[in-house]
């Protein structure tokens, strides 16, 4: 940017602060921080976005400019990371450059940057726990088998580096009684308790295992059949499930129950975190609308992340079904699925309704 660029973008500036202070409104937040990220002040872009959601908490538009200036500033602080790591390889830079290429979805990065960790530092278990995580991520949120296998395979590899490490038996423990090998899943948490007898937390996890039905050895096969049904076999001890303010779900529950009320909509649902709450008719917590959902919501978000166009709110999928609509942000969502003749514009207009409620209520 010339000289002569610049200083047009410093007067816009000037004009658009006084614009903020005079006439506040979304639109004027979101112009005012984009002119923050065109001259890589991304820090300055994320106060200027908190300001607006303090007036204005509804606004998609103001979230998606603060999760962009947060991008930005992630990006900026990966630059230097790499930077530090050419000169000085560092296990916890490379654990922290993982944990943001994590964030923003830069699998393809992620996993070079654990390559590159594993050769440098081959006894340290902190490179196959990343991938696991990234691995437990996608299978938590699409149920894929092959992204489970994955996951359990880096867990052993990290076990098998530091046995006493009790957070990571722990994971490995989850992913085999969600699934159903709760035998399997005993084992690691009294692998825990062995080495830690007084560790609340596993102690708190054998009680609620051990209550489980088990369904076998074969973690393939049971991969394979939750990914069929499209559901996890067993949920995590509610004492661990992050409680969402009851406030904010009867307000949720009032905006779904509009959206079941348009011509068309067959069923609806909001999910956000482990909570969902549906509408309509919807058989069970297997009905392959759920699942639809969830993985359409995930898949439109993630592909928008790799062409690096922004955020992908809505979409809409067609189908001998009729359709899936779905709008979507961050770890909320709320999907509908209606008639093929449904006036597919009002119905996502009432989802976003929905996220924007959801969103802008406390969590307690």
């Amino acid at each position: 940017m010339n000289l002569l660029q610049r200083m047009k973008v410093w007067r816009e500036l000037k004009q658009l602060e006084q614009r903020v202070r005079e006439e506040p409104a979304p639109t004027t937040f979101v112009n005012l921080g984009q002119v923050h990220i065109s001259l890589d002040m991304h820090d300055k872009a994320e106060r200027i976005a908190e300001d607006g959601l303090s007036l204005f908490p509804k606004s998609i538009e103001l979230r998606q400019l603060l999760d962009t200036a947060r991008r930005g500033l992630r990006r900026k602080r990966m630059d230097d990371l790499r930077a530090q790591l050419l000169r000085a390889p560092d296990a916890a830079a490379f654990a922290e450059l993982t944990g943001l290429q994590v964030e923003l979805g830069d699998r393809t990065g992620m996993q070079r940057t654990c390559q590159e960790w594993g050769l440098r530092f081959p006894q340290d278990p902190g490179n196959w726990r990343v991938l696991a995580r990234a691995h437990l991520v996608n299978y938590y949120r699409d149920l894929a088998a092959s992204e489970g296998a994955s996951a359990m395979r880096c867990l052993e590899m990290a076990i098998e580096r530091e046995p006493k490490e009790a957070p990571t038996r722990l994971m490995l423990a989850e992913v085999l009684y969600r699934i159903g090998a709760v035998r399997r899943a005993e084992g690691q948490i009294r692998a825990v308790l062995q080495a830690a007898p007084m560790d609340a937390a596993a102690a708190a996890l054998l009680t609620h295992v051990t209550a489980l039905a088990d369904d076998g050895d074969d973690v393939d096969a049971l991969l394979a059949d939750v990914e069929e049904h499209g559901a996890l076999r067993h949920p995590t001890p509610a004492t661990s499930a992050p409680q969402v303010n009851a406030e904010s779900f009867l307000g949720v529950r009032d905006a779904l129950s509009d959206v079941t009320q348009i011509e068309g909509v067959r069923k609806a649902t909001f999910i956000r975190g482990t909570k969902a709450m549906v509408r309509g008719a919807v058989c069970d917590g297997r009905d392959p609308f759920l699942r639809t959902a969830r993985v359409v919501g995930k898949s439109m978000q993630r592909f928008a992340r790799r062409l690096d166009i922004g955020q992908a709110n809505k979409s809409v999928v067609e189908g001998g079904f009729g359709a899936v609509c779905v709008c979507a942000y961050g770890d909320a969502m709320a999907a509908a699925q209606c008639d093929a003749g449904a006036d597919f514009e009002s119905v996502l207009s009432a989802l976003q309704e929905v996220v924007a409620g959801a969103l802008a209520a406390p969590e307690s």
